[in-house]
């Protein structure tokens, strides 16, 4: 195990209701003027943003909305909120929806902290921060894990750049879950945000060489329990038990706790970012678009890891360790098929043009500068290939 540090500051208000208390948690964090970010209509046709409102306002706190969050948040977007939200004297930042509301809701934290920085610099990190507003959320949709994560992510409209940006001053200071909320999420969404909860954790799991035990059965756990409940809320979205694990899964899956000791890798997810910030994908279906050739490209290299996931995960029974990581990934693929997700690109609508998959695969690579995957270093070539491999899609 190697070394690390743990660190998840994030208060979780768990249950039902619980976004009435947004008022009482913010004020007793020292919020008084709230800008509140949201995404489209349905918090609004919903009731939960005049709910979330109103508890900020009935403890004697001023609030502020701001809407029109897409799916893949934009730094156009973020940039225009913060300028609301210096001008409305902001010092408090809640997002109430899913990972693309709670990253812009980040975004305008930092932004609104230094008001001369231009945001794209912070993610460049060409303006180091030290400092920020106090951020919270009132979860929706589980699924990026922005709840609880150190991560956040905007896109580019100018260039179709989608880039990561991560510091512990994105760590939201408490996060409202309330299960309930979910049913209302449309089925192709809330099973994007399924693939992505279980692809945070694969992305932490799939490192060869280090000895985790108790983390290899959290991450294992989790994973079980996300194909199960998932299974039962595509029979009921209305299921509390079920939706309360999901949710709940898509907290830990991206707090750092399946990473302790082993670290993570996040291969995959470069490879599905560059789709989605070129296309406008949903971010959940271009990592299951890829997941099989990624998979298919590196099992023979990793076949440990491979088995112990098929068997610890899927209940595979046999004894051969490339024939059980063959099939793992043809489970895997089969599930995420089960609920809908698209298990290769030409299934997510885009054929991309050979020039398209060269700048994806030099996107990817940071121009060639960096390999990918920690189970053996690969370069621009290999990820141009992995691209090509998941066009149709790979059967092991």
């Amino acid at each position: 195990m190697n070394n690390f540090v743990q660190y998840t500051p994030t208060k979780v208000v768990f249950g039902k209701g619980t976004e009435m208390q947004a008022g009482d948690l913010i004020k007793a964090d020292g919020g008084n003027r709230v800008f509140v970010v949201y995404g489209g209509g349905s918090a609004v046709k919903s009731g939960l943003l005049g709910r979330v409102t109103k508890s900020i306002e009935d403890v004697g706190l001023a609030a502020m909305t701001y809407g029109g969050v897409k799916p893949n948040p934009t730094l156009a977007h973020a940039e225009e909120g913060v300028r609301q939200a210096v001008e409305f004297g902001a010092d408090y930042i809640l997002g109430v929806g899913g990972g693309s509301v709670i990253d812009t809701a980040k975004a305008i934290a930092h932004g609104t902290s230094h008001p001369d920085a231009a945001l794209w610099d912070i993610w460049y990190k060409k303006v180091k921060i030290t400092k920020s507003l106090p951020i919270a959320c009132v979860l929706t949709i589980a699924a990026a894990g922005s709840e609880m994560s150190a991560d956040s992510v905007l896109t580019n409209e100018e260039n179709g750049k989608k880039k990561g940006f991560g510091t512990d001053l994105n760590r939201c200071r408490f996060a409202i879950m309330n299960p309930e909320l979910l049913p209302s999420v449309p089925d192709y969404y809330f099973f994007a945000g399924v693939a992505d909860i279980m692809m945070h954790t694969m992305e932490r799991y799939f490192i060869p060489g280090i000895k985790c035990e108790l983390t290899d059965e959290i991450a294992e756990g989790l994973l079980r329990t996300v194909i199960k409940n998932a299974r039962i809320v595509k029979e009921n979205r209305n299921d509390y038990d079920a939706n309360a694990e999901i949710m709940w899964a898509g907290a830990l899956s991206h707090n750092d706790l399946t990473e302790c000791g082993r670290g993570k890798d996040f291969s995959v997810h470069k490879l599905g970012q560059q789709m989605g910030g070129m296309y406008d994908l949903v971010h959940g279906a271009t990592v299951t678009a890829v997941w099989s050739a990624w998979a298919a490209y590196l099992y023979k290299d990793c076949p440990s890891r491979f088995s112990q996931y098929a068997r610890k995960v899927w209940g595979v029974t046999e004894e051969d360790d490339i024939k059980a990581s063959e099939e793992g990934i043809r489970k895997t693929v089969a599930f995420f098929r089960e609920i809908g997700m698209p298990v290769s690109i030409k299934e997510m609508g885009i054929t991309p043009t050979e020039e398209e998959l060269d700048q994806l695969s030099l996107e990817a690579s940071y121009f060639k500068t960096i390999t990918i995957t920690k189970i053996k270093p690969v370069d621009y070539e290999g990820i141009k290939e992995m691209y090509h491999m998941a066009m149709d899609g790979v059967e092991v």
